[in-house]
């Protein structure tokens, strides 16, 4: 058996196809996996707990040298709430809202995007660092506001979006982004970007929320795609501490749905009366965002 057989056979083939058969894989995951790979290949029992981190990271760098030709990679992050270390199978160039279309319409990518934008630029404040959005509020971005309506139709001869989508069709687009590993959906109804996600639209993120122009930089504003200090991913929820200078800040300030305004108070717009083209959509007199934190 030659030495690129030793390192590339079935067994790697066949821990790629897993990767791609689902959005996420954890090393418990994979240990089940491994083994019954190894089992299969050298033709003796190999049990779950006899794999070890080191197997699975000599896979991971296996794979990952085979599919980096294809702009490829098997990348990890740790869940911002579980802290549990999660691998992904994501593409590391090419823009990943383009990739997207080419399973979803036009419609329906234009629906996204105007829901990424209330997540990172209407819900994201300084005040109000929520970076998440309801189901009430996602919906009511189904629909093409009349000048976004015109200006789409004008281009529509090149596949732009056209009127938005019915709320049914919108429901059902936030299911299938859910459903494919794109955002999740926390218990009090909240979307936001799953780790799969932030390691994938890590660069369009920071490109396109972090532009910062000329009235930004007037009010000196802070980025709106913050990063860990310490391990430079992207903070998206949880409670905002100093990993580095271990300073303890108080238990009312979060990053995430738990930052969301609560007893009726909306979060203030980053671009000020509504100048955003999202935020005059999200009416000021919607209710409560965030029940008690009880669950917390």
């Amino acid at each position: 058996m030659s030495e690129d057989d030793e390192q590339w056979n079935d067994g790697h083939r066949a821990f790629l196809q897993a990767f791609m058969a689902r959005s996420t894989m954890t090393l418990d995951e994979a240990k089940p996996l491994l083994a019954a790979l190894l089992t299969a290949y050298e033709r003796k029992e190999t049990l779950p707990e006899d794999i070890t981190e080191a197997d699975f990271n000599s896979y991971i760098s296996a794979a990952n040298t085979r599919i980096s030709p294809f702009d490829l990679e098997i990348r990890s992050t740790f869940h911002q709430i579980t802290r549990t270390r999660l691998y992904a199978l994501v593409n590391s160039t090419s823009d990943p809202i383009i990739q997207l279309a080419t399973v979803h319409t036009a419609e329906e990518i234009s629906f996204l995007k105007r829901v990424l934008d209330a997540m990172f630029e209407t819900f994201n404040t300084s005040r109000h660092e929520v970076m998440a959005i309801t189901s009430m509020q996602a919906l009511s971005l189904s629909k093409l506001r009349d000048t976004e309506a015109a200006t789409a139709n004008g281009a529509e001869t090149q596949g732009s979006a056209g009127q938005g989508l019915k709320m049914a069709e919108a429901e059902k687009m936030l299911k299938t982004l859910v459903e494919e590993g794109w955002f999740e959906k926390s218990r009090r109804g909240f979307y936001s970007l799953s780790p799969r996600a932030l390691m994938e639209l890590r660069g369009w993120l920071i490109e396109t929320y972090n532009d910062v122009d000329e009235e930004d930089e007037e009010e000196d504003r802070a980025p709106r795609i913050k990063q860990c200090a310490a391990c430079k991913e992207i903070v998206t929820m949880r409670s905002r501490d100093c990993p580095l200078c271990k300073t303890k800040w108080t238990g009312d300030d979060f990053v995430g749905e738990r930052a969301a305004p609560k007893n009726g108070q909306q979060a203030k717009r980053r671009n000020g009366g509504g100048s955003n083209a999202n935020a005059s959509r999200i009416t000021t007199d919607e209710p409560s965002l965030v029940e008690d934190d009880d669950d917390h």
